[in-house]
């Protein structure tokens, strides 16, 4: 089971910036496949013809290694958003993205009508401190036009060595006019797990990523929290909000924290034997092979501490198989907007010279037995970030479902629609703000937390909380 968990780790959104792409590499069990239909005689005997007709007629010579690649790259990227071909570079790039550290820009990306649009801006990252939105089109990397490059050649062109300059022009919704930024990459360094104190009692916990070493930060921020409250907490907000996935194991992990033993946290199926997988709250699935389980002494109140689940569309994939365990189990409250909806599984397939094909295998089921493939976690609570106003809402409002070739949901008909959720209407925003501009920087984590209506919206609701169950 656990060579299964490893073929399957992979369920992170598009792409990030320095890595080709954020679905990240545990390890792959070798798959015996089923016996191969017959090969397409005649499609073949197209293939060679066409491959004949550019090596002789084209106007420039065109060496057959690039004809070959450039035919997988198309194969794979024809099949739905999330398969690709990883060169020796990308591969290389993607098994060191697993330990947190990579060089780069720091943006979740995926394509959109042959732009790069951004997902998210990771935290902390150039391209965050720069001013990138979600939503944003870029539509030239320094004097090069983004039309026509495959999402690998962009992202290929947005790497480089730290310390060097990229200009990005990018187009994003409510500016008349194109908007340019010059970034400078760094190495990215990303902290997984961030924690505090919002007051006393009250604990909050943001994932970033899902990363390799999650569930141990995650269970170290636990027990601080702990022992900084002198105690049990009353209610804790865990913040999922543009996170746009990575290890299976880590969503796992997370979950196994809150929720009691041996609960299923999600299912996978696929056509292969090795795709159908259930997954529990057990340390079997979220721990490397002799790895002590650092889940073992956390305090027994945070199974049972009322919480706060923050989503919104920038929640992905295994934050999406987080905040969908939780709400299955009745195990905590889901509150913000509707998540991004990305419910496939890839696996990563070494070609045995340094390449390799991320290849889409399976879809993956909350434990009540939905996809969230093209649909996304329904909030509990719906309430809006108050710091967005309309033209950025609908700059953000990109999904899975929003994206050329995306796997349709399979269940759609079968499950019942979630129940629509109660909505919180947040306070108007000045129409003079000019926060959309790109010459604003975000503001420092400590007021940051402390002017977040979402945050606080939660805060308030679990203090509500605390007294109805008094009473």
């Amino acid at each position: 089971m656990r060579g299964k968990l490893r073929t399957f780790s992979l369920v992170g959104f598009g792409a990030v910036l320095g890595i080709i792409v954020s679905l990240h590499l545990s390890a792959v069990a070798d798959k015996d496949p089923s016996s191969p239909a017959p090969l397409p005689v005649d499609d073949l005997r197209a293939f060679t013809d066409v491959f004949g007709k550019i090596k002789s007629d084209y106007v420039e010579p065109v060496t057959d290694k690039k004809l070959i690649t450039e035919a997988i790259n198309g194969m794979l990227s024809g099949l739905d958003p999330h398969s690709a071909y990883l060169d020796k570079d990308a591969f290389k790039d993607l098994q060191v993205s697993t330990q947190g550290e990579f060089g780069g820009l720091g943006i979740e990306v995926g394509m959109e009508d042959g732009f790069v649009k951004v997902v998210s801006p990771i935290e902390d990252t150039p391209a965050y401190v720069a001013g990138i939105k979600p939503g944003d089109l870029i539509i030239k990397l320094d004097d090069t036009p983004v039309k026509g490059l495959t999402l690998n050649d962009a992202v290929k062109r947005m790497r480089g060595k730290p310390n060097t300059k990229i200009t990005l022009t990018i187009l994003r919704k409510g500016e008349v006019k194109p908007l340019v930024f010059t970034l400078t990459r760094s190495v990215i360094q990303i902290k997984s797990v961030k924690y505090r104190l919002l007051d006393p009692g009250y604990g909050y916990i943001r994932i970033t990523q899902f990363q390799e070493h999650t569930g141990e930060d995650l269970a170290k921020a636990i027990e601080t929290l702990s022992k900084q409250n002198k105690g049990a907490l009353k209610g804790l907000v865990l913040d999922l909000r543009n996170d746009p996935g990575g290890l299976l194991n880590g969503a796992v992990a997370v979950s196994s924290a809150f929720l009691p033993k041996d609960s299923l946290v999600v299912y996978t199926d696929g056509r292969t034997e090795d795709a159908k997988m259930r997954l529990n709250a057990n340390k079997e699935y979220y721990l490397r092979p002799n790895q002590s389980d650092y889940m073992k002494n956390l305090p027994e109140w945070i199974k049972t501490v009322p919480m706060i689940v923050l989503v919104n569309g920038g929640s992905a994939s295994a934050s999406e198989i987080v905040a969908g365990a939780l709400k299955d189990h009745k195990r905590a409250i889901i509150m913000g907007t509707q998540t991004f909806g990305k419910g496939s599984v890839q696996t990563i397939l070494p070609l045995g010279n340094g390449t390799a094909i991320k290849l889409t295998t399976a879809r993956y089921y909350t434990p009540n037995g939905n996809s969230i493939q093209a649909k996304g976690i329904t909030p509990d609570i719906a309430v809006e970030d108050a710091t967005v106003n309309e033209a950025e809402k609908q700059a953000f409002s990109v999904r899975e479902a929003d994206l050329e070739r995306h796997l349709i949901n399979d269940k759609e008909k079968a499950v019942q629609p979630d129940s629509a959720p109660l909505k919180l209407q947040a306070p108007q925003k000045d129409k003079s703000d000019k926060s959309s501009k790109p010459a604003d920087k975000p503001v420092d984590p400590e007021t940051a937390i402390k002017q977040d209506y979402q945050i606080n919206q939660a805060l308030t609701l679990l203090k509500g909380l605390q007294i109805m169950q008094r009473r």
